[in-house]
């Protein structure tokens, strides 16, 4: 079974807002089983919208479209599908009562702009949006679906999950979709392409391997398709796979069935009731946002210091006035003492630090542009540092050194606490 996303609206054209509906959409769809083959952005554009919804339907099962359900004029999506199902609007009490119910919960009066909200196609099944005043609407048309979704992330999201997906499995029967990430670190891509040909040319036909490159890591994602019966045979045959990966690559894996090395690495914290502290000063404060960007990060998460200058670094890190003037702020010597202070100072058992030079200025021949020191403070007292040399692009520099950061945290911590 395929399925196509089109999403609407001009602020995705132009940028203006971040389209993250399309890549939400295209997880829920892929872990059910559902082949995604296209994804569209386009226009508030009675025209363009009949014109793509058209092509995609010829090229997949189902349609799955987001945005233009709103109350104003520009809103345009109803109008659009009305036109292309031949039918017409009318006032849906269901969806009337929803919108009556959420401006009431609001204490909003209901203006008959609003009460617009409750008008859908008369060919449609009307799926009431309980987080939002826009409905859901599923219509079928020879043999094929197509499903209209409110733009609004949260309320789009809720839907798939509870409604539209699990509507979709059923109507349609899907294959089932066995998915597999393995996040590996310390190797680049073409070489671990080369290191592990054989083994992805023995993979069996109905499994694809897949590269997903990021700075300073690589995400393998292996992906077996079968029918809807046979899940139990599908997670042998990747079960078997990844043993077969791990004989070749194993120094390299640092983790499985993690979308990043910050999940990976709340994960690992978690397991062994670890917690953990953070000493930023080149990465600025990009550790401990990525860690806080999670549910649950208080269970292991202490705090974090973003010391950006030498000041702080001394009165909140404890660094010593003479590392510092002897050694730079970009030293082996800093690192480790901004990693043992604030460990110490926040009572972590691990501390991570860093400090460098992220450019695109401030280098020196001694330290050019791009230099970073980290350093990995635990609980034996002892402190892992690492010099990495990355180029004079700042956001590349401050991204590599976060994936640097938490690859030698894991692997610290894997080796210390083995099962």
């Amino acid at each position: 079974m395929k399925a196509t996303i089109l999403n609407i609206g001009d602020e995705l054209l132009i940028g203006q807002v971040v389209n993250t509906n399309a890549s939400r959409m295209a997880q829920l769809l892929t872990q059910a089983g559902i082949d995604v083959c296209g994804t569209y952005v386009i226009g508030d554009n009675a025209e363009d919208i009949n014109h793509y919804l058209a092509h995609c339907l010829q090229r997949s099962d189902t349609v799955l479209m987001t945005g233009g359900l709103g109350p104003t004029k520009d809103d345009i999506t109803k109008k659009c599908l009305c036109q292309f199902f031949g039918s017409e609007l009318y006032e849906n009490e269901e969806a009337l009562a929803n919108v009556k119910r959420i401006f009431s919960a609001r204490g909003y009066e209901l203006t008959p702009i609003n009460r617009g909200q409750a008008w859908v196609p008369r060919c449609c099944t009307m799926i009431n949006n309980v987080l939002g005043t826009a409905p859901c609407m599923w219509f079928e048309q020879g043999g094929k679906v197509v499903v209209s979704l409110p733009g609004v992330p949260f309320e789009m999201e809720n839907l798939m999950a509870t409604e539209v997906v699990p509507r979709l499995v059923r109507h349609f029967r899907t294959d089932q979709i066995v998915i597999k990430n393995i996040l590996v670190q310390g190797i680049g891509e073409s070489f671990l392409s080369d290191l592990i040909e054989p083994w992805e040319t023995a993979l069996p036909k109905n499994i694809k391997l897949a590269y997903l490159p990021q700075a300073g890591m690589v995400k393998l994602r292996l992906t077996a398709h079968g029918r809807h019966d046979d899940r139990p045979l599908l997670q042998q045959q990747v079960t078997e796979a990844v043993s077969g990966l791990y004989s070749l690559a194993g120094q390299y894996i640092v983790g499985e069935d993690m979308e990043s090395l910050p999940e990976l690495v709340a994960y690992t914290f978690k397991k062994y009731h670890l917690t953990l502290a953070t000493a930023e000063s080149c990465t600025g404060g990009t550790l401990a946002q990525q860690l806080t960007a999670m549910a649950g990060a208080s269970e292991y998460f202490r705090g974090g210091v973003v010391s950006y200058c030498n000041e702080v670094k001394e009165c909140a890190l404890g660094v010593k006035h003479e590392t510092l003037e002897q050694h730079t702020a970009v030293s082996e010597e800093t690192v480790r003492e901004m990693a043992e202070g604030v460990r110490r100072r926040l009572g972590a058992d691990y501390a991570v630090a860093t400090t460098g030079v992220a450019g695109p200025t401030g280098g020196t021949p001694e330290c050019p542009v791009g230099t970073v020191w980290i350093g990995i403070a635990g609980p034996d007292g002892n402190v892992v540092t690492r010099l990495l040399h990355f180029g004079d692009r700042r956001a590349q520099t401050i991204e590599r050194t976060a994936f640097a950061v938490w690859a030698e945290l894991i692997k610290l911590v894997k080796s210390t606490h083995k099962e």
